[in-house]
């Protein structure tokens, strides 16, 4: 493969694959790749579906230069080595007792508000039922879903409830948040032990929020090429902040620290930058604080994440002290639910890797951190 490679392809090669990394990612279609000669650093950047660089070799001779193979085969690599992780709905069809694929549809059991399917094995005689996750629930796994679905989409709880009612079912909106906070606080656990694929750059900013009418901060942790929201905590001011449990939190959630870490110039992220993320040995994680509203090193992506949980906010009208789970279910449903137009309709799950099959997403998952919680 080498041997049918340019000199500049080989050199390209070199820089994408050396130890200590020579590329650094400040923004989506922009990199920095650091000189080979000197203490530099040239920019490289996409533009109408070409890569520039501003390097003598590609802005004079108009050839395409080492640092664009660079990142070229850099992006390439990275896709060759992610994995990915399918989370699919539990199979009916299979019996629960002895794996056997001889079952057949018996009869229905009639639940006071829904109707479960029933079958019998075959090869074992054994009767089994397929609810798993939502035994001893009053209301269908459809009914909850759908309830999950509309609140984390902008509805309030009452207008969840009054919507419910249309549909013929009877509850309160008590018993949504209860639905939301129980079935959150299942799928947190249970989606903390994959590892998203998440790309070296990383974005963190704050937001304020309303919690029990008093205000506080929402420091946030995303992902800058997956949109992926790696953490999040809740402080009660915003310059005080000791944001290093933020930076640890989202090391263990993606099993890595980044190359390059994006915020505005608040001292919390610095101090904590120093004591989580620099390192004396390489490679060491940049560090880039300046932040513009225009240009190459802006901070729209974080933002508009921010759009949608201030959205969400105003909705709810202020969060309750015991309603912060709420928070980790937008969290969970921005990440595996909710398809983003900037990754072609992808959730940032998927870009990372991690594909949650099935046409009710929410059912899938119930479904699967239930039987992992029942394994262990």
């Amino acid at each position: 493969m080498n041997a049918m490679m340019t000199p500049r392809e080989t050199r390209g090669l070199q820089i994408a694959e050396a130890k200590e990394s020579q590329i650094t990612c400040v923004e989506e279609n922009f990199y920095t790749v650091k000189s080979q000669f000197g203490n530099g650093e040239y920019a490289v950047s996409k533009v109408n579906g070409e890569w520039i660089c501003e390097c003598p070799d590609n802005k004079y001779r108009n050839v395409k230069c080492k640092h664009i193979h660079a990142i070229i085969i850099s992006q390439s690599l990275k896709v060759e080595v992610k994995k990915n992780v399918v989370i699919a709905p539990l199979s009916n069809s299979k019996c629960v007792f002895c794996g056997s694929e001889h079952i057949v549809e018996d009869a229905v059991r009639h639940n006071k508000k829904y109707d479960i399917q029933r079958y019998l094995c075959k090869s074992c005689g054994k009767r089994f039922s397929i609810n798993v996750g939502f035994e001893g629930m009053k209301a269908s796994p459809q009914v909850i879903t759908s309830a999950m679905q509309l609140y984390f989409t902008g509805e309030s709880l009452r207008n969840v409830q009054k919507f419910l009612k249309l549909q013929g079912v009877q509850i309160s909106h008590v018993a949504v948040l209860k639905w939301i906070k129980k079935y959150t606080t299942l799928m947190t656990q249970y989606l903390s032990q994959i590892k998203p694929n998440v790309s070296d750059t990383w974005r963190a900013d704050e937001l304020y929020v309303k919690i029990n009418g008093n205000l506080k901060y929402l420091f946030a942790m995303m992902d800058d090429q997956t949109r992926f929201w790696i953490a999040q905590e809740v402080a009660e001011s915003k310059d005080k902040h000791d944001a290093r449990n933020l930076l640890r939190m989202a090391k263990e959630v993606a099993g890595k620290k980044p190359m390059t870490f994006i915020t505005d110039g608040l001292p919390s992220y610095h101090n904590a930058y120093k004591k989580e993320f620099w390192t004396l040995k390489g490679p060491r994680t940049e560090h880039i604080r300046h932040i513009t509203l225009k240009g190459d090193r802006n901070n729209n992506k974080m933002e508009r994440m921010n759009g949608e949980v201030r959205d969400r906010e105003k909705v709810m009208r202020g969060l309750k002290k015991d309603e912060t789970a709420v928070l980790q279910g937008y969290q969970l449903y921005h990440n595996y639910i909710r398809p983003h137009e900037g990754l072609s309709g992808k959730t940032p799950a998927e870009a990372c890797g991690i594909k949650v099959e099935g046409v009710n997403k929410w059912k899938t998952l119930i479904e699967n951190a239930s039987r992992s919680k029942q394994s262990i």
